[in-house]
């Protein structure tokens, strides 16, 4: 008797989350093309200023679309989360109905695959949504990779964040590094601001705020400044200088 030909088992790289759907409820052939979506979600200070991006590509590499959505005052998990609905609403939007979700989310991807629970009450509400956007798809694969394979999205991210915080501190790139994922610590710095600013709460604001740059990105003791100061930044080596 012939036997039909055994399906090859999973391998932990290749291990998917898939909508669990009736056969009679898919609505393409598995022939369908897949829609690669490449997502990444940051924040600086987690919570901070936030922001994500997706690479959307077809499945010979060319370029479909770029999104990249500045989110104001988030944590990093909450733009992660961002990313990836940002990509469901595109597939479903545009009609794709296969996607390949690719984050270097660690903590999402397994939550999505159901491997962790989620507890944390901001990020329910965002996983539920992806669950059900997932559901209305024919086909849906999750994939975790480090963050060096990741680079585009990781730039598209740190784009959006770089626009949201335009109006106040603007992150410098490092000339060491092409790419936010591959940032060098730089010299702390100084934040200074004129002096009319003020805080109905705190007074005026006299002498200099010292913060630090990490990964491109100024920050500051938390509180430091009220909400819309618009600052000047000095490296502290300068300030020195003046005697």
């Amino acid at each position: 008797m012939t036997q039909a030909p055994r399906k090859p088992a999973a391998t932990p790289q290749s291990l998917l989350f898939a909508a669990h759907k009736e056969p009679d409820a898919r609505r393409t052939s598995e022939n369908s093309p897949w829609l690669i979506a490449y997502t990444d979600g940051g924040s600086r200070g987690n919570p901070g200023p936030a922001g994500y991006g997706v690479l959307l590509q077809a499945e010979d590499g060319a370029l479909v679309a770029e999104l990249s959505k500045f989110l104001g005052i988030q944590t990093n998990n909450v733009a992660e989360y961002s990313a990836l609905l940002g990509a469901l609403e595109y597939a479903l939007a545009h009609g794709h109905s296969h996607l390949r979700v690719i984050s270097d989310s660690e903590l999402m991807v397994k939550q999505i695959r159901g491997q962790y629970s989620v507890k944390s009450p901001d990020l329910r509400p965002l996983y539920e949504e992806a669950r059900r956007r997932i559901a209305r798809l024919d086909d849906f694969v999750i994939e975790h990779v480090l963050r060096g394979k990741n680079t585009k999205a990781d730039q598209l991210a740190n784009d959006a964040m770089d626009r949201g915080m335009d109006k106040g501190i603007r992150r410098t790139p490092s000339p060491t590094s092409p790419t936010s994922a591959g940032m060098q610590h730089a010299a702390p710095a100084t934040a200074q601001h004129p002096a009319q600013t003020s805080s109905p709460a705190r007074g005026p604001i006299r002498g200099p705020i010292r913060g630090i740059v990490r990964h491109g990105a100024i920050q500051l003791p938390e509180n430091a400044l009220p909400e819309g100061t618009v600052v000047m930044v000095m490296a502290e080596d300068v300030l020195r200088g003046r005697g």
